[in-house]
């Protein structure tokens, strides 16, 4: 069983769905939301080969175009929606958010995106489905089952401390009356505090991002005068900052850089990996 060895950090949080060859990850409290669907790429399942193999899904490690197309259809078919769906987001660490229409259908799947620097995307419209990309960093899933819409958000150290996650929220709020109460959370599957050691830099930033109160909760100082830096608190602090209940947020339990033949990982690699993706969209109503 592929969950059996799966290093879990502190329980199970996530669900291993396997379809075929394919392997993903889903949240029991997204599961729940009927209307919506979701999921978490493993490297399983794919065609890519070499350190790439086998379900890498992004063009920027010299993968031949038709193998990544082919690795998302299989996505898509394992989770149940059609590739040519897709909208996938173009990630430079910012905080850029894009409100996802329907002339956004298929951008990054079967067409070139015609938008640059964008790490959160948004949308209302049935049967779109937003993509993010992932090896390490953090992804923020976002469901408003009230005004059914949706946002998925890549959130690094960068995102993390510009509080991606709470503009997500806002945009959300503007574009489509989202009250932060109803929204259902989850903070997907990324490097652990225990493997993410950081400069103090890193920490500076994190230091003038949040009160004094929570530094304690979110890093510590090691020997070698390094820290350790916990990415997946700190999502859960900026979502309970942007109204989100703490009762609806989800954390995913389970780390890239701990389970490497699962995950890809960049710390884990050193660079020589591929991409994950994380899927978020609204069912087509019949």
């Amino acid at each position: 069983m592929i969950s059996e060895k799966i290093r879990w950090k502190s329980g199970k949080h996530m669900t291993v769905q396997k379809r075929g060859e394919v392997v993903y990850l889903t949240f029991p409290s997204l599961e729940n939301k009927e209307g919506f669907l979701h999921g978490f790429s493993t490297r399983l399942g794919g065609v890519s080969q070499g350190c790439l193999s086998s379900m890498n899904i992004s063009r920027s490690f010299g993968e031949p175009e038709e193998n990544v197309r082919e690795n998302l259809r299989r996505l898509a078919d394992a989770i149940g929606f059609s590739p040519e769906n897709i909208v996938l987001s173009h990630q430079t660490h910012t905080t850029n958010i894009r409100v996802v229409t329907e002339k956004d259908r298929g951008c990054g799947y079967d067409r070139p995106r015609d938008y640059t620097d964008v790490d959160g995307l948004i949308t209302n419209v049935p049967g779109l489905v937003l993509t993010t990309s992932y090896a390490d960093c953090v992804p923020l899933f976002l469901v408003d089952p009230v005004h059914r819409a949706v946002g998925l958000s890549h959130s690094g150290w960068r995102g993390t401390v510009r509080k991606i996650g709470l503009r997500t929220v806002r945009e959300m709020t503007e574009n489509y009356g989202t009250d932060p109460g109803d929204i259902i959370a989850a903070i997907g599957p990324s490097i652990c505090q225990d493997c993410y050691e950081v400069s103090g830099d890193v920490i500076r930033e994190v230091e003038n991002a949040f009160p004094e109160r929570l530094h304690e909760l979110l890093f510590y100082k090691k020997e070698n005068g390094k820290y350790q830096l916990n990415l997946w608190e700190a999502a859960r602090q900026v979502f309970l900052e942007a109204g989100i209940p703490e009762e609806n947020i989800s954390l995913p339990g389970i780390c890239t850089c701990c389970n490497p033949d699962l995950l890809f990982s960049h710390r884990a690699t050193g660079g020589k990996r591929g991409n994950l993706a994380a899927f978020l969209g609204i069912r087509d109503q019949e």
